[in-house]
Formats: structure tokens, C-alpha cells, sequence
């Protein structure tokens, strides 16, 4: 078990002791931010070293605990360090990120002096630290915690300590530093962001999350950026889907009026954008009343949406979304019959792994490839051909309660559908077939529900071609990876 450190026994900066009290309150509060949610502690209490090995053993990059080991075998007078639990000061910046985290996620339901005073504490060890790396730890700890809220206000200190952040040696601090910015509403880190996401010099993944900070703090100047991102082969479909997190009036329109010249990717981030706001659904249905979309590119999974959302009025455009569950008997018959032992051993694992890829990837993994929302399939019963037709023609026979469907309304009218993947008292976290995590602040949510229904759409296979449905059952058998059919 691990102890709270004691000042005789911690000293982790410069020698000025108000920089020392400053990391130990934080490291006190931090520790027992992590105790209350039940966190395994994995690191003991701070050695009895004596301070002048401990700062070297920090500045030489070495362990304390290897350190201290070191001191026991050179000086006598220090044997008692052997039998005193020592930190292994490499777990530090895990600690941190994970107690800053909590710490952050947390202030919300504390009272307004009691949340001023935890982020305050943070400032003031950020401000203290003189080592990057724990710099970064807490920073990343904070950006975890403030994941999904809006409108923090910047604690106090923040605009003179983000000013000497932003000139830190290190890259992951200049970054975090100016996200936090962004997530404290300053107007140069907006402006200075939003000329990130516009410069196509600057690293791709740094772009992409910049952008999505940005929308998710409903940034409208962001959110006009997305028309020319539409235009950059590396930034187009992180656009399309910045569509569904800030409403744009002009979204449909330039979605649908590309939609003709994109790839297969881009056309179903689309169609599932459109789906995601009531007002853009209306353009979509029009869509397709007009041909401009063709049905067969509505996902089994969007049209149970958009047939919820619009009600008759999309039924009587795409057509009924059919409840397989009372003709269960007579589809495991037919698919049987169809995938008999002589139709699978001709099959093409192949082709069947490019109709995986098309239909299923977006949510299960096989061979380490693929979503994340539903169950991992490579460690599944995929010899049996019961549980594959089972499983594909009424996927909501046997739903587990981590794979029921959660819809969610938030007050500005974006729908988000998917699993839980996190939940507290602060915000939900859901996988969705689009994104792997769309991180929902509780104060923004209308209407949650939660279906009996899997993600994972009825009927399926009847959308796919005889031979596709054969080949899919071959690839789905299969016992190692192959290659995919062009």
C-alpha cells in the first residue's frame, strides 16, 4: 500500500522549498483523488534518501528506487532505506495523468470555491514544475479530465504560465498547453488554432486534433473552415463528420453536392453525418426521393435511425426497415441452404474479407483489424455456421447490456448512437460506428435512451449478394488473415 509522501521525504524540483510544497500538495491531492475511485496503487511511499542523491538521481534521468539501492551499498549510516518503501519515479507521469484526470473530471460537482481552488493547485504545480516531462504528465492529466466540457473558465495564472508553456523544449507541452488554451475559451490560442488547421505544412494528426477541439467547443469559425477542408484529400473526412458535431445550415448542401465524386469512405461518413441532426435528415430524405443518393448506400444501422427520427415519412421514401425476429426459422433456413459445405469450399475468403471490410469492420475486429463497438470476433465460435447465422440474421436475439444501443439527444440536436464505453457523474463516453469515442458532457445531453436492440442492424445479409453472403461465411471461418480481394 501506498502512503501519502511526507515533506521530510519528498523534494522532486529546484531546492526552493515553496516549489516543493507546491508538487506535494498537488501529489497528496492527486493520490487521494485516485485512491477515492478505487485505483490499485501501485507506488509505494518516498525513500529516506537523502535529498542530494534524490535531486542528482532526478537530474540523471535514474530512478530513485535504483538510487536508493545505491546508497544502502555505499553508505552505512543509510541502511534503513532497504526496509523503507521508495517510488519508482518512471510510474510518475502515469500517476499524474491519471489523478489529474480525475481531479479535473471531478471539479464540476464540487462547489465553485472548492473547484477554483483544485485547478488553482494545478496552475501552481504547473507553474512550480522545471521538468517537461512532468509538465506534459499534469497537462495531459488536464486536457483527460476537461475532455467533452465547454465554457471553463481559465483559472487564475493560466494566460502568464500558457505564455511561458508555449516556448517549452517540449513539443508535447507546447501542444497541450495551447489545447488547454483553447478549452479556456483564449482568444489567440482560437486564432492561432484555427491557423493550424488551415496550414498544410503543419503535421497531419496535429491538424486533425486541432480541428476537432475546436468544433467540439462549437467553435462557428471553425466549423466555416470545413467547406476548403473539403478540398484536402488528408482533411476531407474529418470534415464531413466536423458537420455533425457544430450545426452548419450550408452542410447539407456541400455535402451533398460532392457526394457523387467521393470515395465509398467518404460517401458512408456522409450519409451517417446527415443522419446525425433532424434538420439535416430532412435534406437527406429529399436526397433520396430525388435519386441523388441511391438506397442502396443507406447502412441497415442509419435507416433504423433516420426511421426512428422521420417516421412514416422516410418509410414511405426508402421504404419498411424489416424486424427479422418473427422470421427467424425461415432466414437461418435459407442462409443454411445457401452456405452448404459444397457453396463455402468454393467460396473466396478473399472477396469475403473486402465485403468484411465494407460491411462489418466499422465495428468488429478479426485479426486485429476493424471497430471497436462491438465484440472482437477472432476469438469467437466462427467454425460454427449456427453462430455466424445467428448472429447476422438477428443480431438482438442475446444482446449483452455492454452492447445495447444508447441514443443520445444533446440541447443543441445532434444525435449520437453507440455503446457505452465510460460513464461518471460528469459525462458519457460513447463508440460509435463513425468514431471510437464521442465524449458527451452530462449537461449536454436532452434525452438518452437505451435500446434492447444491438448496433448491429437486422437483415444484414439480405442486403448482399448470394455470392457475397457465401464469401463472407468462408472468410469469417477462416483460421488466419488473408488477403483482400481488389
Amino acid at each position: 500500500m501506498m502512503s501519502v509522501c511526507s515533506n521530510r521525504n519528498l523534494s522532486w524540483t529546484a531546492p526552493r522549498r515553496q516549489q516543493n510544497i507546491g508538487y506535494l500538495r498537488a501529489v497528496r491531492q492527486l493520490s487521494g483523488t485516485a485512491l477515492a475511485a478505487g485505483i490499485p496503487r501501485q507506488i509505494p511511499a518516498a525513500s529516506a534518501l537523502p535529498l542530494t542523491k534524490r535531486r542528482r538521481a532526478v537530474r540523471n534521468g535514474q530512478s530513485i528506487r535504483s538510487t536508493a539501492v545505491s546508497a544502502v551499498n555505499l553508505d552505512g549510516d543509510h541502511r534503513s532505506t532497504m526496509t523503507t518503501p521508495v517510488i519508482d519515479w518512471r510510474f510518475l507521469p502515469q500517476v499524474l495523468i491519471v489523478g489529474v484526470s480525475l481531479l479535473c473530471a471531478t471539479a464540476r460537482l464540487s462547489t465553485a470555491s472548492e473547484q477554483t481552488d483544485s485547478i488553482a493547485l494545478l496552475v501552481e504545480t504547473l507553474d512550480a514544475s522545471e521538468f517537461p516531462e512532468v509538465q506534459a504528465a499534469l497537462l495531459k492529466g488536464m486536457l483527460s479530465g476537461f475532455e467533452g466540457r465547454r465554457n471553463v473558465a481559465a483559472p487564475n495564472g493560466w494566460t502568464q504560465l500558457s505564455d511561458r508553456l508555449s516556448t517549452s523544449e517540449s513539443k508535447a507541452v507546447r501542444e497541450r498547453a495551447l489545447a488547454l488554451s483553447q478549452i479556456f475559451g483564449d482568444k489567440t490560442a482560437l486564432e492561432r488554432a484555427l491557423a493550424r488547421v488551415k496550414d498544410p505544412e503543419l503535421d497531419i494528426t496535429q491538424r486533425r486534433a486541432t480541428l476537432k477541439l475546436l468544433l467540439n467547443q462549437q467553435s462557428r469559425d471553425a466549423s466555416e473552415l470545413l467547406p476548403s477542408l473539403m478540398d484536402d484529400p488528408a482533411m476531407v473526412l474529418h470534415a464531413i463528420r466536423g458537420y455533425a458535431i457544430v450545426e452548419n445550415k450550408g452542410g447539407p448542401s456541400v455535402l451533398l453536392s460532392r457526394y457523387a465524386k467521393l470515395e465509398s469512405q467518404e460517401k458512408r461518413a456522409i450519409i451517417e453525418t446527415l443522419s446525425a441532426r433532424k434538420v439535416y435528415a430532412e435534406e437527406l430524405l429529399q436526397a433520396l426521393a430525388e435519386k441523388r443518393i441511391p438506397r442502396g448506400d443507406i447502412p441497415a444501422q442509419v435507416a433504423r435511425s433516420l426511421s426512428e427520427m422521420l417516421g412514416d415519412r422516410f418509410t414511405q421514401v426508402f421504404g419498411s426497415v424489416r424486424e427479422v425476429a418473427q422470421d427467424r426459422a425461415m432466414l437461418l433456413d435459407k442462409y443454411r441452404k445457401m452456405c452448404n459445405p459444397k457453396a463455402v469450399a468454393a467460396a473466396d475468403a478473399s472477396r469475403g474479407r473486402a465485403v468484411f471490410q465494407k460491411t462489418c469492420a466499422a465495428c468488429h475486429q478479426l485479426y486485429g483489424e476493424g471497430g471497436k463497438v462491438g465484440p472482437d470476433l477472432t476469438g469467437s465460435n466462427r467454425a460454427n455456421l449456427e453462430y455466424i447465422l445467428l448472429n447476422s440474421i438477428d443480431p438482438s436475439y442475446d444482446v449483452p447490456d455492454a452492447y445495447k444501443t444508447v441514443s443520445v439527444l444533446t440541447v443543441d440536436g445532434r444525435v449520437v448512437n453507440g455503446v457505452l464505453a465510460e460513464e461518471d457523474a460528469s459525462r458519457i463516453v460513447l463508440k460509435t460506428a463513425a468514431e471510437p469515442r464521442v465524449v458527451i458532457a452530462i449537461d449536454e445531453i436532452e434525452l438518452r435512451k437505451v435500446s434492447e436492440k444491438s448496433m448491429m442492424p437486422d437483415g444484414q445479409l439480405d442486403q448482399m449478394k448470394k455470392q457475397e453472403v457465401v464469401d463472407l461465411v468462408k472468410y469469417l471461418r477462416t483460421t488466419e488473415q488473408v488477403e483482400m480481394a481488389r
